[in-house]
């Protein structure tokens, strides 16, 4: 109890002010001391120590308090302090001198000694605080030999920023760096080897014992990460890593606590999106944004990224009533000042739909509700028609009704030769968008992309719940691959291209090279700290109902061409004759209606020739590929 008394005795505030004012005439003393070359002082020389003293004291104890040097910690003592001292040493000394020299006319004072004084302040002050940061570092490296072995990779900045760090806690003990520059190799930071490049993690992990891999390179791209993450799940080792650079541009300082499980996101992320801010605000703010599907995947991602453009208020429009409850607590307490708007509704309904559209007169309208699921639509064409094609059909005519300035259509890749019922009926919503664009003052603006990462329906989550139950992980085809992007990325590009469109383009989000499914899953495996195929066994089950290979993005025929921005590409429209399409929907309403599935297929065929789905006989789908497109002659996309 008494050393701890002592202690903060000693090392608080007060404390560490009385100890620099004692360094002042120390440090006036020894600079008279060198001045005379380590010999007594002569007496008449030391009235003019003592006058120069009794202007020391006051005029640097101001100047001390005012440049905050009492506001750091002595334990962790750096370059920043050293700076702080310097600056208020040399003003605290001009002002002493030119004080002196008025009162006094510095008289019994050598020059020499009013250069030497402030030189010897400034180490007296400065030493005493780094041989303290030295004593406590030497201390806590000694004590965390009790915490994990450490590996941490990465001998940059940022690895030497995390190190520091990890030395001052007891839960981590760093044995090791590596790095790819070979100029570290057996270079040591902070006492800490660099033992040698990323492809001997494996191998430095089993000599020296490590229990835990720290990753801290925050530029690192998306294959230095899987090798990392391959290499500690064969070496069987917990692997964390920093927050990438995109999530560091808060400013916070690199530290321990900042340490996180990889996450896919890591694994098959890519580089950051840079957007417009300004373009996408200049028709979001102060405006009437209604997002459909609001409570979903992609709609809930649109609500929170609208949200924080200070839009006039927010009308979510939702027809599961928990996702609308979980969407509407979560943006009340992010955004208390934003008018938000939650209805419940389905958007097959008419009378609801009109009178959200009569009630509120959307400015804007992000259209992302969608039955979404493929083989569940092959198993339920009719309601995936009612949803997807007249539903869409329903927003988009009242938008047009109430001249909303933008509709933006939330699709698919799935739309691309269609193999299933949900990527026809997507198909049918970007034609009819397309070409209602025509005919109407709204800007119909499709965009197109293929899967997110965390999506409800995608595979992430039944592999999470697949490993969790010991195995085995089921892919459907060895060969099967997706497109896939993070959903916070592909919100970001359907604002930006909402802000670009002019009306009746399809706007293909760049999606990067596609992923083989199987190599996901061994990913998500190594995640969990196994391995694949011994500790989790991977099963191929065959495709399922509508289900293809691989994905396309584009049509042949769609004429694909860049726009200003590098990760949006623009798909040619293909209009067609506006009476056989509003007849053609008929018909496949009234198919729907009836449940009449063959009926109803040969409708979907009907607008969607390319349509290749499992209900498509062999002859028809022949006959398909050679049928020609029912598209306007000479009218080209605006």
């Amino acid at each position: 109890m008494l050393q701890k008394y002592l202690r903060r005795i000693l090392f608080n505030r007060w404390a560490a002010f009385f100890h620099d004012l004692l360094w002042v005439p120390a440090a006036v003393w020894v600079a008279f001391w060198f001045r005379f070359n380590l010999q007594a002082i002569p007496a008449h020389y030391v009235t003019g120590y003592y006058y120069l003293t009794a202007f020391a004291l006051p005029v640097h104890a101001v100047f001390f308090w005012i440049f905050g040097l009492y506001r750091g910690i002595w334990r962790f003592a750096s370059m920043p302090d050293l700076i702080r001292i310097i600056k208020a040493v040399l003003l605290s000394s001009l002002v002493m001198n030119l004080a002196g020299f008025v009162v006094f006319k510095l008289q019994g004072v050598p020059r020499t000694v009013l250069v030497l004084s402030p030189l010897m302040l400034i180490i007296g002050l400065m030493a005493p605080r780094l041989c303290y940061r030295l004593y406590k570092d030497k201390r806590l490296q000694l004590r965390s030999k009790e915490g994990k072995r450490t590996l941490v990779v990465g001998a940059g900045q940022a690895g030497e920023l995390l190190l520091r760090d990890l030395l001052s806690r007891q839960e981590y003990q760093p044995v090791a760096l590596v790095d790819d520059d070979p100029k570290k190799h057996n270079r040591d930071i902070h006492g800490v080897k660099v033992y040698g490049g990323l492809h001997e993690i494996g191998e430095i992990v089993r000599l020296l014992d490590i229990e835990l891999v720290l990753l801290a390179i925050p530029s690192a791209k998306k294959t230095t990460v899987q090798r990392i993450v391959a290499a500690c799940a064969q070496a069987e080792v917990d692997c964390k890593t920093l927050p990438s650079l995109d999530e560091l541009t808060n400013g916070r300082q690199i530290e321990a606590a900042q340490l996180r499980p990889v996450t896919l996101e890591d694994l098959l992320g890519r580089d950051a999106v840079e957007l417009d801010q300004q373009a996408i605000a200049g028709y979001l703010e102060n405006k009437t944004v209604l997002v459909t599907g609001g409570g979903g995947s992609i709609g809930s991602e649109l609500c929170r990224q609208v949200a924080e453009l200070s839009p006039l208020r927010l009308v979510i429009f939702e027809h599961s009533e928990f996702n609308l409850y979980a969407i509407d607590n979560e943006l009340r307490a992010s955004f208390p000042d934003l008018k938000i708007i939650s209805i419940l509704g389905d958007m097959k309904n008419y009378d609801r739909v009109d009178w959200v559209f009569r009630k509120f007169a959307p400015d804007v309208v992000f259209h992302a509700a969608a039955y979404k699921h493929v083989p569940m639509l092959e198993l339920n064409p009719a309601e995936g028609v009612q949803n997807n094609v007249f539903g869409t059909k329903m927003l988009a005519d009242a938008a047009d009704r109430y001249r909303v300035d933008r509709f933006v259509l939330v699709s698919t890749d799935k739309a691309v030769n269609p193999a299933n019922v949900m990527g026809t009926t997507k198909r049918i919503a970007e034609i009819y968008c397309q070409n209602m664009d025509l005919r109407s003052q709204t800007k119909f603006i499709t965009t197109r992309f293929g899967n997110v990462l965390g999506s409800a329906g995608s595979v992430v989550p039944l592999f999470e719940k697949q490993i969790k139950n010991g195995g085995p992980i089921t892919v459907t085809h060895r060969d099967i691959k997706r497109y896939f992007m993070t959903i916070p990325e592909a919100v970001s590009l359907i604002l930006q291209a909402g802000s670009m469109g002019k009306g009746g383009e399809i706007f293909v989000l760049e999606m990067g090279e596609p992923v083989y499914i199987k190599v996901l899953a061994e990913q998500m495996i190594r995640l969990s700290g196994l391995v694949p195929h011994r500790d989790i066994k991977i099963e191929y089950i065959g495709l399922r109902p509508g289900e293809k290979l691989f994905e396309e993005i584009f049509h042949e025929n769609e004429d694909l061409q860049g726009t200003t921005h590098p990760k949006l590409q623009l798909a040619g429209a293909r209009q067609c004759d506006w009476d056989w399409l509003t007849s053609v929907l008929q018909r496949l309403g009234r198919a729907a209606t009836s449940r009449d599935v063959p009926d109803l297929i040969n409708h979907l065929r009907e607008v969607v020739p390319e349509y290749n789905g499992l209900h498509v006989s062999d002859k028809e789908k022949k006959a398909a590929r050679t049928a020609p497109l029912r598209v306007v002659e000479g009218r080209q996309a605006h």
